[in-house]
């Protein structure tokens, strides 16, 4: 079975203060492995992670692009700085 879209999204760990980038076609089953799965990986140290970002793409082409993209030094940039600002504050228990 085809999916009907692709979802490029960016996690954030308030424990390392870090970006994690990726590209799926089911974000929720992507968002329960990389906080709930047993397997060894990047993601198991800096657990847990909150969706801060996502795009929907059509295509698999243009959202490998884009994830691409955003895990260039142009694009994690654009996230420290257009993305960050904006959403930390919906995440932060102070709400500042």
């Amino acid at each position: 079975m085809m999916n009907d879209y692709f979802v490029v999204y960016v996690l954030y760990s308030f424990k390392s203060q870090i970006c994690y980038y990726g590209f799926t076609t089911d974000l929720i089953q992507r968002y329960y492995a990389h906080n709930f799965s047993n397997v060894f990986g990047f993601t198991v140290a800096h657990r847990p992670w909150v969706v801060l970002y996502s795009e929907i793409y059509a295509s698999k082409s243009e959202a490998l692009k884009r994830e691409k993209f955003l895990k260039s030094g142009t694009g994690r940039e654009w996230v420290k700085n257009s993305i960050l600002p904006l959403y930390l504050p919906l995440f932060s228990r102070s709400g500042s």
